[in-house]
């Protein structure tokens, strides 16, 4: 007995490590399924286990296996088994199905008998088409005989396809052929049930998507559109009715799900009006709804129709009516716009945590393959009728057969598509799910691995691959689009794409470009040559071209990295800049794109370019300090007034870019596929108020100085008086936009022993040397300096000496006064002298006693008279984000009266700022939390309006540009993709209508 223990143990020993081998990952539990009693006659056969072995999961393939003998009577047990162990085919192609698809093993397990389909192929099958599939399915008279007929012909398609006797083109058109005779099947059972209704209309059903090209997954919904005409004698609208209760009916026969499971989900949203349009219309009622309402994306999806199912003349009708459509979209307005939209749309959609594992909609996917191919047929299609296939592969093989797409990248996307769309079906066949995501487990993983031939380490080999096709196919992306462009015009014949002038110019103006005469002649200038500097533009403008297509003005992004390269061109550290760091070639992208004023100003300093590509800060601001530190060096160095401002100016141009091109590269995300995060738009908001403050009160402290050396004659004779610049409105409240002007009032005061006359007239000649000299004309965004909040406004002296202020202000001031000195600090000049200015001024902006209710009054007058007279004239009130509703003057009012009737008790509301005295109000119980986040919100987007205005326009502006461009710029630097103009306004209105409304309520009733 000891012996026969050890002999068994032997025997099992040696099982399971062949079986390891095999590639078993359960062992034990494969042994115990070979000792079953229905396998007696095939568990020694090695040829079995061989052939379990090449199959994608051999301990799945065994459990099927299993299942399906135990499910066998005795007679069809010894006919499968005698077959599976002489004919090889067949266990190729039983073995292969069950070890790759579970669904298909329970299907065989239900239906035992259908083992037979398996044998029914032998040479090498020729695709059946839908007349074989029809017969396949002609028994099926009711809901659930179709379904296990599906899944029997299904059977067929898998077994070949597992065992490679048909690619993935041949396999992905035997699906969209069942799938057709499933809906003709289908659309029969419901006639047959409903006869009256079938004869009393010609209904036609249009296969779209994946089954319309004829490249139908295993799992997919199948898109469809259904037409209808009536039969003769019989009205529309009750024909219309018939066609939609037969259309319902034949959509149930395939969704519904059962104890045979389900077919698939008809889905009938590409219809005209999606969910919320009719189900069936007439075809006139189609053309009509094209004609008027349609949008680019029907379109493009219409590519792809062809009649599947029901009235073959109608559906031809259809087909023939339709065609002249699409082919005319690409000359559509906002045709780019839309296509874009749909894409991002798409992206947007996938959830965060699925973004790396989507095969379908992630970057790199298929979707992308799918959508520029689609895009070069638009363009390319409407004069060219070789272009017109729905099947992606024909149709980028006929891309590259015309010249559109060169051979060589046409062939690196074909094989980076078929890898992608087998990894999908392997996906789908395990359990016939719809599913477009890559397992995240390890014997998933695994399966698939070795489903697609990996059978050494197939989790890494099936990684590795996969990440390099979803690499290859974003590289290419872009590279199908720009790279024959810049062939076309460099004539280098690196390449087989030769397009003509038309079909280049055809192509640019689809991607967005207004102008594609210039923009060939800008790529001509940039890519022509052999020159060093031509190969390095040659190998950006690809990736540079499609940055500049997806912001609001590719002509300006092109031209402005012209004017730069023709500037900065043969500088070696500039294209070694550009060539190193793809961080850098970005941001530039972003910046030339985003409007006029960043742009302008790069191209007055070329250099600063180099800020773009630094990694240690070259976007942070500098330092308040450090720039002041500059400003009056170079001040220091130069020979004369105008000499000096002209350096002061140089500092400022350039701080000015660096602060822009942050805010734009923050604003729209600083990563080379544009998915970073974006910065929060207060953080941002905030973050330009004090840079732009910085700069300023650098630059005035740089004219202080130019002035003070003019006046004295650098040093000769000292300055009778001290001298201090004190920032008011938005420049003291440290919340400068780009285009603000700089409100200051200049307070001095005499040294020792001078007379007061001779110190009023040198501080009074520097104040008009200052303002002189920030005034010389320059291409730089000017710096206004208005002193019109001193005493007495223009009619005051420009500059007081400060017993002067004191007097003024304790027989003289104003309500309106003390309210604007709520924003009053030192910017430049005597620290000493501006430091006792704020202690003169605290009793007036701050009284011990709060306000008098007669001047709250007064401050609620001037509030309304300033709307009825100041709004300009044909404003619209609703949009004007300085003195509309909701808007700055709103808020900003609001906040000041809180602190002048309160910041005497409460010490925290005393700062110059808006948002710091909004969060201080709050905190101090004077506002609830709910109405400061809308006075907030509403203050940083009417805040973030007037910056985008003076990025965009390259002057300053409190409402929306009237230029489609102009405001389409706008709408991107507020976050809000191509085509939502619309959204923008209405966002605006309906955040300024909340916050005028708190406003009313605090303002004018509190």
């Amino acid at each position: 007995m000891a012996g026969d223990g050890s002999a068994m143990q032997g025997r099992r020993s040696s099982t399971f490590t062949r079986l390891l081998r095999h590639g078993f990952t359960d062992p034990a539990a494969a042994e115990r399924l070979l000792d079953v009693p229905e396998l007696s006659a095939v568990r020694s056969d090695p040829v079995l286990l061989e052939a379990l072995g090449a199959t994608a999961d051999p301990d799945q393939a065994l459990i099927g296996l299993v299942r399906l003998v135990e499910a066998l009577d005795a007679g069809e047990r010894r006919a499968l088994l005698d077959t599976v162990t002489t004919a090889k085919p067949l266990r190729d192609r039983l073995l292969g199905v069950l070890g790759a698809s579970e669904a298909l093993g329970d299907h065989l397990a239900r239906h035992p008998a259908d083992w037979h389909a398996l044998v029914t192929y032998e040479a090498a099958d020729l695709h059946p088409g839908i007349a074989e599939f029809a017969r396949g399915l002609a028994a099926a008279t009711d809901p659930d005989a179709l379904r296990a007929a599906y899944r029997r012909c299904l059977l067929g398609i898998a077994a070949r396809d597992v065992c490679g006797t048909s690619d993935l083109v041949r396999t992905a058109a035997e699906l969209a052929d069942l799938a057709t005779a499933t809906l003709r099947a289908a659309l029969a059972i419901a006639a047959a049930e409903a006869p009256q209704d079938a004869a009393a209309t010609r209904l036609a059903v249009i296969g779209m998507g994946k089954c319309g090209g004829h490249e139908l997954n295993y799992v997919s919904d199948v898109d469809v559109i259904f037409v209808a005409e009536p039969a003769e004698g019989v009205e529309e609208i009750e024909a219309v009715k018939a066609a939609t209760r037969l259309a319902a009916r034949m959509m149930r026969v395939c969704s519904d799900t059962t104890a045979e499971g389900t077919i698939w989900p008809v889905d009938a949203n590409l219809r005209p009006e999606g969910k919320n349009g009719p189900l069936v219309r007439t075809l006139s009622s189609h053309l009509a709804y094209y004609a008027r309402w349609a949008k680019t994306w029907e379109f493009q999806a219409l590519l792809k129709a062809r009649p599947v199912a029901g009235d073959p003349e109608l559906g031809a009708e259809y087909v023939a009516a339709i065609r002249p459509l699409v082919w005319q979209a690409a000359e559509r307005d906002h045709f780019v716009t839309d296509v874009q939209q749909m894409r991002r749309r798409v992206v947007d959609n996938i959830p965060v945590a699925q973004v790396d594992r989507e095969l379908k909609l992630g970057p790199g996917g298929l979707r992308d393959v799918e959508f520029a191919v689609q895009l070069l047929q638009l363009v390319h299609g409407r004069t060219d009728s070789s272009l017109r296939s729905p099947t992606t592969l024909t149709a980028l093989a006929e891309l590259a057969a015309g010249g559109y797409v060169g051979r060589a990248d046409a062939a690196s996307l074909d094989a980076a598509y078929r890898f992608l769309r087998l990894m999908e079906h392997r996906i789908q066949l395990h359990r016939m799910r719809r599913t477009h995501l890559v397992p995240d487990d390890e014997a998933g993983l695994r399966r698939l691995g070795r489903g697609l031939g990996f059978r050494s380490e197939p989790v890494a080999n099936l990684t590795r691959e996969w990440k390099r096709h979803a690499m290859e196919v974003r590289r290419l992306h872009e590279k199908l689009f720009y790279r024959p462009l810049l062939e076309s015009v460099a004539q280098l014949g690196t390449d087989d794409v030769r397009l003509s002038t038309g079909a280049a110019r055809q192509r640019l103006q689809a991607l967005g470009y207004a102008d594609p005469a210039d923009a060939m002649r800008h790529l001509e200038a940039l890519a022509s040559g052999v020159s060093r500097k031509a190969a390095i533009q040659r190998t950006l403008l690809p990736v540079l071209l499609g940055w500049f297509a997806d912001s609001a003005d590719p002509d300006a992004g092109l031209l402005g990295f012209r004017k730069v390269s023709d500037a900065l061109g043969t500088t070696p550290w500039y294209l070694r800049l550009l060539r190193d760091e793809g961080a850098a070639a970005q941001r530039l992208a972003r910046v030339l794109s985003s409007g006029r004023m960043a742009p302008d100003l790069l191209l007055r300093a070329p250099e600063a370019v180099a800020v773009l590509g630094s990694v240690d800060g070259g976007l942070v601001p500098r330092d308040h300090a450090a720039l002041e530190q500059e400003v009056l060096a170079a001040v220091g160095r130069a020979e004369g007034p105008e000499q000096a401002i002209a350096a002061v100016r140089g500092v400022r141009r350039r701080e000015l870019f660096r602060t822009a091109a942050a805010d734009l590269i923050d604003t729209y995300g600083d990563d080379v596929e544009g998915d970073a995060d974006r910065v929060d738009p207060a953080e941002l908001t905030d973050r330009v108020g004090c840079a732009v403050f910085g700069l300023t009160s650098a630059t005035v402290a740089g004219a202080l100085r130019a002035a003070v050396n003019a006046v004295t004659g650098n040093d000769a004779r000292p300055l009778p008086t001290r001298f201090a610049v004190i920032g008011m409105g938005r420049f003291g409240g440290r919340e400068l936009g780009y285009g603000s002007d700089a409100d200051v009032l200049f307070v001095h005061e005499p040294h020792d022993g001078v007379d007061q006359e001779e110190a009023g007239r040198a501080a009074l000649a520097v104040a008009n040397e200052m303002r002189r000299l920030l005034q010389i004309p320059t291409a730089d965004p000017p710096l206004l300096v208005d002193a019109d909040l001193r005493p007495e406004g223009k009619s005051g002296p420009l500059a007081r000496s400060l017993a002067s202020y004191a007097a003024y202000y304790r027989r003289w001031s104003l309500v309106w006064e003390s309210q604007a000195l709520l924003r009053a600090t030192p910017v430049a000049g005597d620290e000493d002298l501006g430091a006792r200015f704020v202690e003169l001024i605290d009793p007036l902006r701050y009284p011990a006693g709060g306000l008098e209710e007669e001047a709250v009054r007064e401050i609620r007058r001037l509030k309304a008279r300033m709307e009825s007279e100041r709004l300009p004239r044909g404003a619209d009130r609703t949009i004007h984000a300085k003195l509309g509703r909701g808007g700055l003057s709103d808020v900003e009012w609001t906040v000041q009266l809180l602190q002048l009737r309160h910041a005497g008790r409460l010490p925290e509301l005393r700062t110059t700022g808006t948002r710091h005295a909004l969060a201080a109000a709050t905190h101090a119980g004077l506002l609830d939390e709910a109405d400061a986040a809308v006075l907030d919100e509403a203050w940083v987007l009417a805040t973030r309006v007037r910056n985008a205005v003076m990025l965009v326009r390259g002057r300053p502006g409190d409402t929306f540009p009237g230029d489609a461009r102009e405001l389409a710029a706008v709408a991107r630097y507020l976050g809000f993709p191509p085509g939502h103009v619309g959204d923008m306004l209405e966002d605006y209105r309906r955040r300024t209508r909340r916050a005028r409304a708190v406003v009313d309520r605090l303002f004018y009733q509190g």
